[in-house]
């Protein structure tokens, strides 16, 4: 078919700490379960930007070249012989989480806490910043006519904020403090909104930051300062709420955001930690038990594809202003310099030469 016009294959690869490069790799035959997509838009994250600058994410260390990018939605130009939910021409978002066993948590429908799991972008599994890209099929969605191939690769970061919501448990008339007004902090607002909090605190040391999630619905956008205590933050808050907030939701990986983020918080309510600092962190252990906070972990996200899709198609959910560059493929070194300056948003890489539309 049309893409065996177009033999390149052009991939944004991690050599090694510091080394990123543009290279031709071959274009990839599909299996039987899965499908050879065209990408069209892939977002970069700041973990991107992390495994560029430090060659590692914790335990996940990048001991040989990586493709990166995990934020992504494409075409798919051929499926394989086993694949029935798709067919040639369908426009889909890429989940990037594909498990490789069917163990206990993918039993227990949390398979994105299965050992083996594979994740693009994640040492040694190549991500999908290229031109062509092979997925299993299941993971592969399909987008109705009214969502973008940009809001389709978005669905990536929204998932992170609907997992947090979920096991925030986000519901009709919660109070919510996000830390973190980055884009997984504003994408926590959008969705906490969705889900009915009624009032929602956002805070960050960036008042621009503040005027985008402002754009997107908080309530009460609260600029910090670095030299701000946790406890005195813990009592901003409530006065701007004039009560504690139900659910605090923490995007930064801060240690202090991290204290404030329980000192905030109601008794019986829930603190949810999205953002990862360093290994050991010092919080207000006793604080937090004897108010009865809970305080939960997310890991990514799973089963969030369709309920995204949902919320777009429905309009219930408007992630196109968190898209404030774009650049083509080929400057992709520009646009990840771009992304270390914490310059904008969301960045955005069009990979597709024919078609550069959102």
């Amino acid at each position: 078919s049309e893409y065996n016009m177009e033999k390149e294959n052009l991939s944004v690869v991690l050599h090694s700490q510091g080394d990123l490069r543009l290279e031709q790799r071959p274009i990839p035959e599909p299996g039987p379960n899965e499908v050879l997509l065209q990408m069209h838009s892939v977002g970069i994250c700041g973990s991107d930007v992390h495994y560029w600058q430090n060659g590692r994410i914790g335990d996940f260390v990048v001991k040989k070249p990586m493709v990166l990018g995990h934020e992504a939605a494409g075409r798919v130009v051929k499926v394989g012989s086993a694949v029935k939910n798709l067919k040639e021409g369908d426009r889909v978002a890429v989940e990037p989480g594909v498990p490789r066993e069917m163990d206990e948590f993918f039993k227990s429908g949390n398979y994105n806490l299965s050992p083996t799991i594979f994740f693009c972008a994640t040492p040694p599994d190549d991500g999908n910043l290229c031109r062509f890209y092979k997925h299993s099929a299941n993971f592969c969605y399909k987008l109705p006519d009214n969502v973008t191939y940009e809001e389709g690769a978005l669905i990536e970061p929204l998932s992170v904020g609907i997992h947090a919501c979920r096991r925030a448990g986000v519901t009709l008339g919660s109070s919510v403090l996000i830390c973190g007004a980055g884009p997984i902090g504003l994408v926590c607002l959008l969705v906490a909104k969705a889900m009915g909090a009624s009032q929602v605190v956002i805070s960050d040391l960036s008042a621009d930051r503040l005027v985008m999630a402002k754009e997107l619905g908080a309530d009460f956008p609260l600029t910090v300062k670095r030299e701000d205590g946790p406890e005195e933050l813990a009592k901003r808050v409530e006065g701007m709420l004039e009560a504690q907030p139900h659910i605090t939701i923490e995007c930064t990986g801060v240690e202090s955001s991290v204290q404030t983020a329980i000192y905030a918080t109601r008794p019986g309510g829930v603190v949810v930690l999205v953002g990862l600092g360093a290994a050991m962190t010092t919080i207000p252990l006793l604080n937090a038990a004897l108010r009865e906070v809970d305080i939960r972990g997310v890991f990514r996200y799973c089963n969030t594809w369709p309920m995204a899709i949902a919320m777009l198609a429905s309009k219930k959910v408007n992630v196109a202003p968190l898209v404030t560059h774009r650049f083509p493929l080929e400057q992709a070194v520009q646009a990840f310099e771009t992304t270390r300056q914490g310059q904008g948003v969301k960045i955005m890489l069009k990979c597709d030469k024919t078609d550069q539309n959102p």
